[in-house]
């Protein structure tokens, strides 16, 4: 049993640990573990650091669970058995194709806290969400970003509300019959307040990825890197009662041990909801295309509950709004869409014009449903990698904004939304930061600017992203729910989501069960799934189609027939029949 101030740190020649403003030396273990000679005395709230070799200035703790002076000040004590939970009643369907609401706590209320996100809930609720994803809220330097600059893992970031409030919002999302989803970075660190190097080889140099060095994983020293993240990861199952995690990136895990951390973090899932007696369950951010990650362990995969899938949502966006650009190009057909339907993936092994090979392998239904496929028509990324940070409803209208609900909410996977779709939000997503050093801030807007100028988009259209005018802009104008298309979509956003929850073939998970039929000159499709049929007219006139229905159950845009068997659609019309 460790005690609270042992620290890894390998690397460290002498170490001591100034808690409470007094020194203790510090002695190290065969193992690289320093543990204090005399254990200070504690009373409530400690303040508390390490000084490295002899450092004059003290630095956090690696597992830190409260960071309230930043990143770079000392670490506090924080106990997560001291609060009192009062969501026992709740029970987790897991992740069962339910809605997922994906948000960030910044810019989901003008105030940017937990406890502001709790007055919109209800909203939630009576919205039909099941699970809330918030994205990362791990310490990073700075009062505001996206998230995935975290550098210490175990602790919540202080701006939003600290691990307090976080624990204070699961606990209300579970009153209110919501589960919550928390979006974990494990595949890098931030640029700023990192000091894990200082204690032990946390980090692989010469396995950079996109966004820096890759975590040690299966190097020297990588049992106790391993075990850090797998304890990050049930810290928030234990100490939080969050019901499920998103993994960023998960292609930059860099690991070729012969047990992959993905399988160990499955199976240390798994083994902790049989402890906690719930379900438990996590989602890849994957666009690999292999279904590996979702095949049970039993049957050679990894064990993941689910994994994105960016086919469906670029094959919803090619013929939603027309555009063909970089990615998008090999989706700019109906069929594109109609095999993402059946198939789960377009890309299942066939050629990538963006990657200039082939990508992806097939589905085996006889082992995945299509619940395990998280889909989406926008999302954080999606936008927010856009020079404009534009949304959807940017470039078109109410009639195609429905569609692209219809096809998330009826098709067959579980579907996401993220914060403000449902109400065609004007308010853009662009990339915003707040590094407090200049020189960073510097840095990382002229690099934003260079990628976008490299595309050939207009250098005025990128926004800075340390301009606080940016962070402000991304901040959700809820005053737009009650008005014109707003509120027209936000009601079809309900009817689509009661009509999913209250409709068996809409919740059918097999595979086996969806067959699609399509017109590609006449830009229409039909996606049977049971009893029920989902008919999507993409083109811009009235399109009659042959179904075997015999009743509208929903429909987007007033005008359209059904009589002996066959629909007339209006241009860019949709509805569910039975």
């Amino acid at each position: 049993m460790r005690n609270r101030f042992d620290v890894w740190a390998p690397k460290a020649t002498t170490l001591s640990l100034m808690a409470g403003g007094a020194d203790s030396a510090m002695s190290r273990g065969d193992d690289g573990w320093w543990a204090v000679d005399t254990q200070p005395a504690e009373s409530g709230v400690t303040d508390y650091g390490y000084l490295v070799d002899g450092a004059e200035t003290p630095i956090p703790d690696p597992r830190s669970r409260r960071q309230p002076d930043g990143v770079h000040g000392l670490s506090q004590t924080f106990d997560p058995g001291a609060y009192s939970w009062q969501d026992s009643s709740w029970v987790s369907p897991g992740l069962g194709g339910g809605v997922i609401y994906e948000l960030h706590i910044g810019t989901f209320t003008p105030e940017g806290t937990f406890d502001a996100a709790i007055g919109k809930l209800d909203y939630l609720v009576e919205l039909g969400i099941q699970h809330v994803e918030l994205l990362p809220v791990n310490a990073f330097n700075g009062t505001h970003n996206w998230g995935y600059d975290g550098v210490l893992w175990f602790a919540v970031q202080e701006t939003y509300g600290g691990p307090a409030g976080y624990q204070r919002f699961v606990d209300a999302a579970h009153q209110r019959g919501l589960g919550v989803i928390q979006d974990v970075v494990h595949n890098h660190l931030g640029p700023s307040g990192n000091y894990l190097g200082q204690f032990a080889p946390y980090l692989t140099e010469g396995k950079a990825n996109t966004w820096g060095d890759s975590l040690n994983l299966d190097g020297p020293h990588s049992d106790e890197v391993r075990r850090y993240v797998l304890d990050n990861i049930l810290m928030w199952f234990r100490d939080y009662h969050v019901d499920g995690l998103r993994l960023d990136a998960v292609h930059a895990l860099h690991d070729e041990r012969a047990t992959h951390i993905l399988e160990e973090f499955a199976a240390a899932t798994d083994r902790c909801a049989n402890e906690l007696g719930k379900p438990l369950f996590l989602i890849a951010e994957s666009d690999l295309n292999n279904p590996r990650l979702i095949t049970s362990r039993a049957t050679g995969g990894y064990g993941l509950a689910g994994q994105w899938s960016d086919d469906f949502h670029h094959a919803v966006h090619v013929n939603v709004t027309g555009e063909t650009t970089g990615y998008y190009e090999d989706f700019d057909s109906v069929s594109a869409l109609a095999k993402v339907m059946e198939d789960g993936f377009f890309h299942n092994g066939t050629y990538s014009s963006f990657r200039e090979r082939g990508h992806g392998r097939p589905i085996d239904p006889a082992h995945i449903t299509a619940h395990q496929l998280v889909v989406c028509t926008q999302n954080h990324d999606q936008i927010g990698n856009r020079a404009a940070g534009d949304r959807m409803g940017a470039t078109v209208g109410y009639a195609q904004l429905a569609q692209a609900a219809v096809l998330n909410l009826a098709g067959p996977f579980t579907p996401m939304l993220f914060m403000g779709e449902e109400y065609a939000a004007s308010t853009p997503w662009p990339f915003f930061t707040s590094h407090p050093e200049p020189e960073l801030g510097k840095a990382t807007a002229e690099g934003r600017l260079r990628e976008f100028e490299r595309m050939g988009w207009d250098a005025d259209t990128v926004p800075n992203p340390q301009d606080p005018a940016t962070f402000a802009s991304a901040k959700l104008n809820w005053a737009e729910i009650e008005t014109g298309d707003h509120s027209r979509l936000l009601d079809l956003y309900r009817r689509l989501i009661r009509l999913r929850r209250n409709t068996p073939d809409l919740m059918d998970p097999d595979f086996t069960a969806v067959s699609v039929k399509f017109s590609e000159p006449e830009k229409w499709l039909a996606i049977r799934r049971g009893g029920s049929v989902v008919v999507v007219n993409l083109a811009d006139e009235e399109r009659s189609i042959d179904v075997d229905a015999s009743r509208v159950l929903l429909s987007t845009v007033p005008g359209e027939t059904l009589e002996a068997g066959r629909l007339s659609l209006p241009a860019r019309g949709s509805a569910i029949l039975g």
